[in-house]
């Protein structure tokens, strides 16, 4: 018998890489998507098949984390072994814009996800293994370096809404004896990154100023410090938690930090430029409240889970500004040849 997994938040980052390996080792995947009035899976389109298709291993479901009762019918139509919560408004500069909102899809929206399970296990008769994906945001202003003992700190709408979600995980696990493991990641980035995201959006800039599609770049702190690392490593962390025979929260992390401004050097200095000739700073992209320095100790992930991350800081910028400087000789092509058509993961012109 296959392996069932469900994926809230399958159209997103972590999502598409999380189908794509578990697909891999031979999963039936199922996702739940948000409807909207354009079609919003392109990370999944060069995997998704017809349904009517044989053999066809990837399912997705219109739902949301608002709607308790799509919720419990999907996992009744999937019936999964596992289950992986990566569903969240995720921005979180757009939390302090849309708190409410992200209040509701991150805290309230796990709280709803976790008790839907809690009733299909009773009913089905059996053992669901659930990820929670939390944030290295949780941490917030506590100092660096931050593990699994570490106090949480969260200086956002965003970040409050992954403690809630945490501390709901916790609770569920303890009161019910479900099998639920918090993984809390630092920042994991690649070519699928959304755009607002600060690395994308600055190697999505480093390829359309390469190819006169753009002059200038506006940045918000240029000295708040990350522990970035590849989504393709962290996914691997995810799926790693739920094969242990207990569960039990982790910290993913390189143990790097770097700041934005290493960023935009290792960004802007692999095409020859310097990125002081194109970046200024605008008080828009600053958040009322900041979380200047993040770096995980993943020294448990490493001993439990055998996990190391593989890509590391250079290799990883790279990566994306080459698939970025790609991606706008493609744009500057069709604008050469008059067309308005917009490709994926392009701004609107």
């Amino acid at each position: 018998m296959r392996k069932v997994a469900l994926i809230t938040g399958i159209t997103g980052q972590d999502g598409a890489y999380l189908t794509r390996l578990l697909l891999g080792k031979g999963y039936v995947v199922h996702g739940i998507i948000r409807r909207a009035s354009t079609f919003n899976t392109e990370r999944l389109d060069d995997i998704y098949r017809d349904p009517h298709e044989p053999e066809v291993r990837l399912f997705l479901h219109y739902g949301d984390m608002s709607d308790s009762t799509v919720l419990r019918r999907v996992l009744r139509l999937a019936n999964p072994d596992e289950v992986y919560n990566l569903a969240a408004q995720s921005h979180v500069r757009v939390s302090f814009d849309q708190p409410e909102y992200t209040a509701d899809t991150v805290a309230l929206g796990t709280l709803r996800l976790l008790e839907a399970v809690r009733e299909f296990q009773q009913e089905a008769g059996k053992r669901v293994k659930f990820y929670q994906a939390g944030s290295s945001e949780m941490f917030g202003a506590s100092p660096p370096p931050q593990n699994e003992r570490t106090p949480f700190y969260p200086r956002s709408p965003y970040a409050v809404s992954k403690v809630a979600a945490h501390w709901f995980a916790v609770n569920y696990r303890e009161a019910y004896g479900m099998f639920i493991c918090n993984g809390i990641l630092f920042n994991h980035e690649s070519p699928l990154r959304g755009e607002t995201f600060v690395t994308r959006k600055v190697t999505r800039a480093v390829g359309r100023i390469v190819h006169g599609l753009q002059r200038k770049l506006y940045m918000g702190n240029l000295d708040a410090r990350r522990d970035w690392g590849y989504a393709g490593d962290y996914v691997e962390a995810m799926w790693l938690m739920l094969q242990q025979d207990e569960p039990d929260d982790y910290v993913i992390a390189t143990g790097e930090s770097h700041s934005v401004r290493e960023l935009l050097d290792v960004a802007f200095g692999y095409v020859g430029l310097d990125w002081r000739d194109y970046v200024e700073q605008d008080p828009r992209y600053f958040r009322p409240t900041e979380v200047d320095h993040l770096l995980g100790d993943a020294t448990k992930a490493r001993k439990k889970l055998g996990w190391e991350p593989k890509v590391r800081f250079r290799e990883l910028i790279q990566m994306m500004v080459e698939h970025d400087l790609e991606l706008a000789a493609r744009e500057r092509t069709l604008r050469e040849a008059g067309h308005t058509v917009v490709l994926p993961g392009t701004a609107t012109p």
